[in-house]
């Protein structure tokens, strides 16, 4: 690696202090970037020889308690930039938070993001997820991405070059995304930021804000609510270990302070047992499960 790089590279990182559910192995690299520049000059150097993930603020991922071989890319307090640009785009890098986006967007007038305060993690994760919340999707503001490839190569796609569909893309493999170009509608801004305190309001009464989550487990099936079959299986409060099924929401489990990943997703596998039981429905996981089983 050449000495040009400004970015902190780490050995054996532990993972736990970077996902919002407060668990996972290490990682057998991590390297944080100092800004889009150096993630780019990083990558070109590795020219594949490290399998490469992507972490921003690690809000629905479960990272098993074996760790991730090869390289994490931490996003998390880096590629922060956000603007508007001169064809009145708004432009965000992939570490930027959600909630963040729907501030700037509503401080810029704009209408159409206030849902994005809703999602607790980056605009990077967004994309690639087709993150949501509040009956509105990311993808629905996306006029075209930043990429970077696996020898450092960065491109710009259009949206229609991807296949999107609920909590997913297709389209691009082995790219990963370093920023967005959205199209957000001018309008009231006054009125757009009470929407916000409106949402998180709403949010903060039926979801576990104080507790370590990943956010929602599961996807909702079709015309029906992950959370209301998972109540009607009388599962709010149930408990492997140190992981519970919320009181409050139940397509969210919490770490109730010495949770392990193992327990969360043996907790996971057991709620789709019983709701499969009861109703004839497989829940699909909305959260990203990676790593090596300890």
């Amino acid at each position: 690696m050449t000495s040009d790089l400004r970015g902190q590279l780490l050995a054996n990182e532990e993972l736990s202090k970077y996902t919002s559910w407060r668990v996972g192995g290490c990682a057998e690299l991590m390297f944080i970037p100092a800004d889009k520049e150096d993630l780019c000059l990083y990558v070109s150097q590795l020219a594949g020889t490290k399998e490469l993930f992507w972490m921003g603020l690690g809000s629905n991922l479960l990272v098993r308690d074996g760790g991730i071989d090869g390289v994490v890319i931490n996003t998390r307090g880096r590629l922060k930039q956000m603007y508007v640009a001169s064809n009145d785009d708004i432009v965000v890098e992939a570490g930027v938070p959600c909630a963040h986006v729907a501030r700037f967007s509503a401080e810029q007038g704009r209408v159409g993001a206030e849902f994005l305060a809703g999602i607790p993690g980056t605009m990077g994760g967004a994309l690639r997820m087709n993150a949501g919340a509040f009956g509105g999707s990311t993808w629905d503001l996306v006029k075209q991405v930043e990429t970077i490839d696996r020898l450092g190569v960065v491109r710009i796609r259009q949206a229609d070059e991807f296949v999107i569909h609920y909590r997913g893309i297709e389209g691009i493999e082995n790219e990963w995304f370093l920023a967005a170009h959205l199209d957000i509608a001018q309008g009231n801004g006054t009125e757009s930021q009470e929407k916000i305190k409106t949402l998180l309001a709403r949010r903060n009464q039926t979801q576990p804000t104080n507790q370590p989550s990943c956010g929602s487990v599961f996807k909702n099936p079709e015309a029906d609510y992950a959370a209301r079959l998972i109540e009607a299986c009388n599962l709010k409060g149930y408990c492997i270990g140190g992981a519970c099924i919320s009181e409050k929401h139940a397509n969210f489990i919490v770490n109730t302070g010495n949770a392990t990943a193992a327990e969360i997703e043996a907790l996971i596998e057991y709620i789709q047992k019983q709701v499969q039981h009861k109703f004839g429905i497989t829940l699909q996981t909305e959260v990203c499960r990676v790593g090596n089983v300890k």
